[in-house]
């Protein structure tokens, strides 16, 4: 029999080897594709103002095509052309709700409800999202001390109440803007509301403070309606709108509600009149005067109609004011 060279060895490798690399292997299960997981993630941030703890938690978004008049001194080509230089889809309107929790140590406070848990299933998910992403970051609704409105809007009231029309926040004192509640509480201011959208304005609020049997504490502009937390006078998008500062030592956030709605918009554009500011005039004069403070002042915002989480510096352009979000932090 024959000797088996150096040769042989050598070339029977390389064939092992091949036939190594070639030969089909059996698929890892960690090797076969994930399925999607077809939903978002819960939607909250957190940040501190000083030693208040801050929770952004979102009630989703509405994206709709909108109306020709609503920017209502700008062409449909101008809101456009707008959209376009923001990077968004044109015709279409997509605008965020971020509801915030203020924990000041002593008072669980929640500004501005969102659009209701009813509205989740008919948003298909899209908005009425408050309650759920404010379980997911570990915030009991029965915990909540006081709930402050900025306004009578249904974006920023209709939260206040359960599908079941039972209070949402069943143990919290609900604080409105005295100038808001003269106003839309006065029968005669409803009898001469125009047809449409302001009737249905008067008819939804009424609907909510009703269920609530009206059980609210008005509150004025310069005055604490929580620790930490003063309510400031920014009339023109309703009569009685307010913002809020959330101050503590030396860092201060201001929590604007909708002293502009979506910034692309109406911060950069602060001569641009939504449909839905009562006072067109009034509300970009009361814009101008605040963002004037905010860009002066270098202090934080938090928008209501931002996008998530919402919180931003603004800087004065030569034609508007411009938003700089503040980066994600991944520690409080």
């Amino acid at each position: 029999m024959r000797g088996i060279s150096r040769r042989h060895i050598v070339a029977g490798a390389a064939v092992a080897t091949a036939g190594t690399v070639f030969a089909p292997r059996a698929v890892s299960p960690a090797m076969a594709a994930a399925p999607a997981a077809g939903k978002q993630a819960p939607g909250y941030y957190r940040y501190k103002v000083g030693s208040i703890e801050v929770t952004v938690v979102t009630d989703g978004v509405n994206r709709f095509k909108f109306a020709d008049d609503h920017v209502t001194n700008k062409s449909r080509s101008e809101v456009n052309a707008a959209l376009a230089a923001a990077y968004l889809e044109q015709d279409f309107m997509t605008t965020p709700y971020n509801p915030v929790v203020v924990n000041t140590g002593a008072k669980l406070v929640v500004i501005d409800t969102g659009t209701s848990e009813a509205n989740f299933e008919r948003s298909k998910g899209a908005g009425g999202q408050f309650q759920a992403n404010l379980k997911a970051a570990g915030i009991d609704r029965n915990a909540v001390d006081t709930v402050v409105i900025s306004h009578f809007h249904g974006d920023h009231i209709n939260g206040l109440l359960a599908p079941d029309n039972k209070l949402a926040f069943p143990n919290a004192e609900i604080l409105v803007p005295a100038g808001e509640w003269k106003y839309f509480m006065d029968d005669g201011e409803m009898s001469r509301a125009p047809a449409g959208r302001m009737q249905e304005v008067f008819k939804n609020l009424r609907r909510v403070f009703d269920a609530l049997g009206r059980k609210v504490t008005p509150y004025e502009a310069g005055k604490e309606v929580a620790p930490g937390i003063t309510a400031v006078a920014t009339p023109g998008h309703t009569p009685g709108h307010m913002s809020h500062i959330v101050a503590s030592g030396s860092d201060k956030v201001y929590v604007q509600a909708d002293v502009t709605h979506v910034p692309w918009l109406f911060a950069r554009h602060p001569d641009w009149h939504a449909f839905y500011d009562q006072d067109g005039t009034l509300a970009e004069q009361t814009r101008r005067k605040v963002y004037d403070m905010l860009a002066a002042d270098r202090m934080l915002v938090q928008g209501f109609h931002y996008a998530f989480p919402g919180l931003a510096y603004v800087e004065k352009t030569a034609t508007g004011y411009r938003e700089i979000p503040v980066p994600w932090s991944p520690v409080i």
